[in-house]
């Protein structure tokens, strides 16, 4: 392995292929999770015996917070595998453990024919990829802040959203082929879900062979010699407590509101509304595309202004929006209100979700900065965004789905109260101390 990285390369040309390059890694990543959420409404009677649609997706999103309570120890392994042995490694095992788990989903026999195995591997899958996607969150979080220039630090690092949400939106654009141009509904409940599985395992192996082709990040190179046994451990980490709580406070409730207002939006549509998986997937996907495309407005944005107003705009406008957003949008049947509605919400999340990966970058030093920025965020993450479309449908099995609107509003004020007292890192960057 690589333990004498690259020296940073200075000019602008490297600087954006290494951006560029790690996200495009990162796009596969996200792709790969998210094909869980956008197919499940089809794989969901393969894995568990047939009954209540309801039900069935109960225990889809079980798993999928399953998967989701993996990623601290995906944070915690890549974390200080990154911090002690450099990013770019880091970065090329993580996607090579997604397209693992995404390839046991795609060849598991269904539950008729081997019964109880088949949610068991579907759990193993999941656990594999929460391994892997919560060590990508901290590690590309951290090369991309590294390798983007001060003054265009938000700009740079927003990529990463973009290309997470991109992965998303690949998903969604795969799942809207098959419904209208190749599959059947039947085939696609019988065996066509399976495809993008495949699909996501055979590009992470190409994304795998690419990151190799990485620059370093010239922060672990500058501190190797004066954190040589702190690099990466958690007694290190431990050292700097304001900055883990601030992590998971500022994540709390962005993590919720995003995860509330992209993947359970489309089960929202179909469970609640009733709209037909077909225009909730389209409507997911055109709120989806525009919300990649503000991102790097909103890093911009940051960049003058600072992160803090950012993150309170969001904090302030999503206590106040939020119940309402959610009140309207149960109540109406017109495609077009349910994209503004939703529009709206994302566009209100977009103060969080473009600059959290760079705030939470420039709280750290460089020996510790991708433990520090992938372990206390997976853990805010796991609890809270994991556990938010499983708690909606739970809220709603028992006859009190207005309870979860609330929920999400009660945690966007817990992180407003974080933004408040936090200090603006834009103008207190541990980046611009390496």
């Amino acid at each position: 392995m690589d333990t004498n990285p690259t020296p940073f390369p200075q000019t602008t040309q490297t600087r954006v292929w290494s951006i560029v390059g790690g996200s495009l890694g990162n796009l596969v990543e996200w792709y790969d999770w998210y094909v869980y959420s956008a197919f499940s409404l089809y794989f969901a009677g393969s894995f568990f015996p047939k009954g209540n649609l309801t039900v069935q997706l109960l225990n889809t999103a079980g798993i999928f917070a399953i998967g989701f309570l993996m990623r601290p120890i995906g944070g915690w392994l890549m974390g200080t595998f990154a911090d002690k042995r450099g990013r770019k490694t880091a970065l090329t095992f993580s996607v090579l453990l997604m397209s693992a788990g995404s390839l046991i989903i795609a060849i598991t026999p269904d539950y008729e024919h081997i019964g109880i195995a088949a949610p068991i591997l579907l759990v193993l899958a999941r656990v594999i990829q929460g391994l892997s996607v919560g060590g990508e969150y901290g590690t590309s979080a951290t090369y991309l802040s590294e390798m983007a220039t001060k003054k265009d630090r938000g700009f740079y690092s927003s990529f990463q959203y973009v290309t997470l949400i991109m992965g998303q939106l690949l998903a969604l654009a795969v799942l809207i082929l098959l419904q209208r141009i190749f599959l059947t509904e039947a085939q696609l409940h019988a065996w066509g879900w399976r495809i993008p599985f495949a699909v996501g395992a055979m590009l992470a192996i190409i994304v795998m062979y690419l990151r190799r082709s990485l620059q370093e990040s010239v922060a672990l190179d500058k501190k190797a010699d004066a954190y040589k046994n702190a690099r990466g451990s958690l007694k290190a980490l431990a050292g700097h407590p304001r900055a883990v709580l601030t992590v998971i406070g500022l994540t709390m409730g962005g993590t919720v509101a995003f995860y509330t207002f992209t993947t359970y939006m489309q089960k929202f549509l179909v469970n609640t509304n009733g709209f037909s998986k077909n225009d909730a997937t389209l409507i997911s996907s055109l709120t989806l595309f525009v919300f990649m495309l503000i991102q790097p407005l909103y890093g911009y944005i940051s960049d003058r202004i600072g992160r803090k107003p950012m993150l309170k705009t969001f904090g302030v406008l999503g206590t106040v929006t939020t119940v309402p957003i959610f009140i309207y949008l149960s109540q109406t049947h017109n495609f077009w209100v349910a994209f503004a509605l939703i529009m709206l919400a994302l566009l209100i999340v977009s103060n969080y979700t473009a600059i959290n990966a760079v705030v939470k970058a420039e709280l750290f030093p460089a020996h510790i900065r991708a433990l520090g920025v992938g372990f206390p965020y997976a853990i805010a993450v796991s609890f809270f965004g994991g556990s938010a479309e499983w708690l909606a449908l739970e809220f709603k099995k028992h006859g009190h789905e207005n309870w979860f609107y609330w929920y999400v509003t009660g945690c966007i004020v817990i992180s407003l109260v974080v933004y408040t007292t936090m200090n603006d890192t834009k103008k207190h960057s541990k980046i611009d101390q390496d």
